[in-house]
């Protein structure tokens, strides 16, 4: 299992084993992480599971993809860390990945 941890904007530490394959946003709503919406259940058709990854794992993690680019376009607080949870897949590579909880989603 990956071991990925998601602060909350409060602060609070959700550290998660994830299986490989799965998304940041499956695990954040598995574990009740507050502020992770997922409105649209993982279909890049909303921005409400939007994420601050942290800057040591931002190339790791990669540049979001053109639909990702446009639903991030509704998000709130957009900075250059920014991703959709539901886009990042769970893989070996990102044991240990950090992803922050923005005030609100949009």
């Amino acid at each position: 299992m990956t071991k990925i941890t998601i602060v909350a904007n409060d602060g609070t530490r959700y550290e998660l084993e994830a299986e490989n394959g799965s998304t940041v946003m499956e695990n954040a709503v598995r574990n009740a992480v507050p502020g992770i919406e997922a409105e649209c259940g993982g279909a890049c058709a909303c921005a409400t599971c939007h994420v601050y990854v942290h800057e040591a794992w931002k190339e790791a993690v990669g540049e979001p993809e053109a639909m990702e680019e446009d639903m991030l376009d509704f998000a709130y607080d957009v900075r250059p860390t920014s991703r959709l949870s539901c886009q990042i897949r769970v893989s070996d590579a990102l044991d240990g990945l950090i992803v922050s909880v923005p005030e609100r989603q949009a």
